[in-house]
């Protein structure tokens, strides 16, 4: 039998052990609602691979691609309570809770990735002190492509969308609907494909590469490439998620982060090319919008940039004027 003082030494170093062995195998769960074939999801799983690599497996991050953990709509209450350690969200999905999160799908108010890069800037600062207020930081942030329009039939003008069945996804996209007179069908990324399908939706406002990734090309033949503007997503973490980590594995997400974000704006920009082409090459007809639809569609923005100022009051116009300036 150990010596009392050995006995004690064993359990010592046995606690030890595994103090080390939990630090060693910290594991995060990061929901995400796309497919994992989609750049965003691609960029994300690099991500976690980089992080794994630079904390020499201290820290590894679970990748649940494709609503397979949360839903889209769960997904940022979930990195807020707990449930996932990490997550990614369509930031235009959350004008309901505050106004500065509406400004990422106002039509025609940053329509390059160069205009988007300077609204991020200008706006990020009032975004990561909402979340921060909800326990949530934001790791990093990449934009999609250019929005267009989805149609079953050819659209000219806006009044050719009066009582089409439009897909809404967000609080803006449900706006235009109202404007145009389209009538408004809720439907999330992960379904999309079966509604397209089944008739339930017959047109819609997103990137290129939604189009693709959902094979809208099968049931949907026109794209208007409208250019209206550049959503972005952002991947939050929970703060005390973040702050439970060691001070090297912190720093090495930190940084694994802020090359993500550049590599995913970098790639967000020549997908979209790519995009369109395999969207050309598989049946659709991607058209330069008419004069008539340009202008109607711009009206639609100049109403919602006047909404969301009327909303976000003296901060949402303080934005607006540090985005002009630069």
């Amino acid at each position: 039998m150990p010596h009392p003082s050995t006995r004690t030494a064993l359990l010592a170093f046995a606690g030890l052990s595994l103090a080390f062995a939990a630090q060693a195998q910290t594991k995060w769960d990061l929901a995400n609602a796309y497919p994992a074939t989609n750049y965003h999801t691609e960029n994300i799983t690099q991500f976690a691979k980089d992080v794994e690599a630079a904390t020499g497996g201290k820290l590894k991050i679970a990748v649940h691609a494709n609503a397979s953990l949360f839903k889209a709509p769960e997904i940022k209450r979930a990195v807020q309570s707990g449930q996932a350690q990490a997550g990614e969200i369509l930031l235009a999905n959350y004008a309901n809770e505050n106004p500065i999160y509406a400004l990422d799908g106002v039509p025609f108010l940053a329509t390059t990735y160069p205009e988007a890069r300077k609204l991020y800037e200008a706006s990020r600062a009032a975004t990561e002190k909402l979340l921060a207020a909800q326990g949530i930081k934001v790791l990093f942030v990449v934009p999609w492509a250019p929005q267009g329009i989805y149609a079953k039939k050819e659209v000219n003008s806006a009044a050719d969308l009066k009582g089409i069945k439009w897909r809404a996804y967000s609080p803006a996209t449900a706006r235009i609907a109202e404007l145009v007179n389209a009538q408004p069908v809720q439907i999330q990324q992960a379904e999309l494909s079966a509604a397209i399908a089944t008739g339930l939706i017959e047109s819609y406002m997103s990137s290129a590469s939604t189009g693709y990734d959902t094979k809208t090309f099968e049931h949907i033949k026109n794209f208007y490439d409208v250019q209206a503007w550049i959503p972005k997503n952002a991947i939050l973490v929970n703060i005390k998620a973040l702050d439970a980590l060691d001070a090297p594995t912190r720093d090495a997400v930190l940084k694994a982060a802020a090359q993500a974000e550049a590599r995913g704006w970098k790639v967000a920009e020549e997908k979209n090319a790519e995009y369109k082409r395999l969207l050309a090459e598989r049946g659709m007809k991607i058209h330069t919008p008419s004069a008539t639809l340009d202008a109607d569609m711009r009206k639609v923005g100049a109403t919602m940039q006047a909404d969301w100022l009327k909303a976000a009051g003296t901060d949402g116009q303080a934005i607006v004027d540090a985005y002009k300036r630069h």
